[in-house]
């Protein structure tokens, strides 16, 4: 073994890069670089919340809106045999009074009982339109005494959505005889005022109805108080 073998193998160092640092200072470099060639962030637009929703007003389909019309109507009962309906102890027998309804028929062929009734005119008094509109569709003439009661309503007509006001009304039986010539009306016919409210065919009408078995009572004793009497 030679003298230098003694030394064992040796060890081969490293050449270190005499550029220490080159490879950290290059990362720096690239990204100051980078960052120098980064453009400054755009400045974002605040909406306008106004704007916003009018626009949306405006994109959004605005729907038909239908007319509107007020009406007014006046009609009632014409009634007969009041004071005859009174007993010598003031007792009153509601099957003794009569009330003359109409009926028409409805689509499905049904004949369809109510009170008759109509358009007030323009300057006419109500209680006038429900004398007149009961001559008309009954074709008897009564003179109203007593307020019955209000009902109203709403229905669609010709594309109109029409708001009616009916106001009702007892009228005394005057004279006249019961016909159908009115051709807006199917059949007319005195009814009993104990058979009064199932004979009605609209539940509006038939509050009206038990209002009435309320009022007639005292009305009639009024009647023949008054030593009034129904026509023949």
């Amino acid at each position: 073994m030679t003298e230098n073998d003694s030394q064992g193998p040796k060890r081969r160092r490293r050449r270190r890069s005499r550029r220490r640092g080159s490879g950290n200072q290059g990362q720096q470099a690239q990204q100051q670089q980078s960052q120098g060639e980064k453009q400054e962030p755009r400045k974002r637009r605040r909406r306008n919340p106004q704007r916003s929703q009018n626009s949306r007003k405006q994109q959004r389909p605005q729907p038909n809106r239908m007319a509107t019309r007020d009406e007014t109507s006046a009609g009632g009962l014409v009634v007969s045999g009041l004071a005859e309906a009174v007993n010598d102890a003031g007792e009153v027998d509601l099957s003794r009074i009569y009330v003359a309804l109409i009926g028409r028929l409805d689509r499905r062929g049904r004949l369809l009982w109510s009170m008759p009734k109509g358009h007030v005119e323009p300057g006419e008094d109500r209680r006038a339109t429900a004398e007149r509109e009961v001559w008309e569709e009954t074709g008897v003439y009564g003179e109203a005494f007593a307020d019955l009661g209000v009902i109203d309503y709403w229905f669609v007509s010709e594309g109109v959505r029409i708001h009616k006001t009916v106001h009702h009304h007892l009228l005394r039986f005057v004279d006249g005889d019961l016909n159908d010539d009115d051709p807006e009306v199917t059949e007319v016919s005195w009814i009993p005022v104990s058979e009064l409210i199932e004979h009605l065919a609209y539940a509006d009408e038939r509050k009206l109805a038990r209002t009435a078995h309320d009022l007639l009572p005292g009305l009639a004793r009024e009647e023949k108080a008054a030593g009034r009497a129904t026509p023949r």
